[in-house]
């Protein structure tokens, strides 16, 4: 059994139809990835597995139940945690009262734990932990984003874009913690329009185009496919 299994998944905007029988699948351990160009239909993939919206048509299981119509409030709960595009860190609080929101339903002793582990990961976040979150770079927001995902010790982790708008050696450096969390033990469904870095890291990867899958693979032979190195990598 798959950790999480999408099936034929239909979602509209209106009239507008924005994915199209989509299906893809995530295991225990891996890292995935959805690739394509701006508009393929990624972010509202994301968005329906994470309840913000409702498909039409398909379903969407994770851990063998079925999770369509779930709140997206009550998915933390079920394990599903996603680091949305563009960041939307709490502006006028801490960085420790933001990673505190992360972990709002896990213990006060989970909560620490929860940090500590965060301050592992990210060396920075606990350097800052006392700084309004608002004042911080823009890769040090994305970072702040991660480690409040992170808090609720999630099951699956969904990050949507997390390159956008850094430095290069700042995506290197998230793309290392991506690593190094999934080495820990997170499964990672990552949404990137970095296509190089993402199948770098993916161990299996599908391509989106204009609201459905039009390939699928191994990470490793898809970046080495010569349409997608056209399409996305500038080959």
């Amino acid at each position: 059994m798959s950790l999480l299994t999408v099936n034929d998944l239909n979602v509209y905007y209106g009239s507008i139809h924005a994915v199209k029988g989509v299906s893809f699948h995530v295991e225990e351990g891996e890292i995935v990835t959805l690739i394509g160009a701006n508009g393929a239909g990624k972010s509202t993939t994301l968005n329906t597995v994470a309840g913000l919206l409702k498909p039409r048509v398909g379903s969407i299981e994770f851990e063998g139940e079925s999770i369509v119509g779930v709140p997206a409030h009550k998915m933390v709960s079920r394990g599903i945690a996603l680091c949305p595009e563009g960041r939307h860190v709490f502006q006028d609080m801490t960085v420790r009262e933001n990673l505190e929101m992360g972990a709002f339903t896990r213990s006060d002793e989970e909560s620490l734990e929860g940090r500590r582990n965060v301050y592992h990961h990210f060396p920075r976040l606990k350097e800052r932990r006392t700084q309004m979150a608002g004042t911080l770079s823009g890769g040090e927001q994305q970072m702040l984003a991660m480690g409040r995902a992170l808090m609720s010790r999630p099951k699956l982790l969904m990050l949507d874009e997390p390159s956008m708008g850094l430095a290069p050696i700042l995506v290197q450096e998230i793309f290392d913690i991506i690593v190094d969390l999934n080495k820990q033990g997170t499964t990672i469904l990552l949404i990137e329009q970095n296509a190089q870095m993402a199948l770098s890291i993916a161990d299996r990867a599908y391509v989106l185009e204009t609201g459905t899958v039009s390939m699928e693979g191994d990470a490793d032979d898809l970046l080495h496919d010569p349409r997608v190195q056209r399409a996305y990598l500038g080959g």
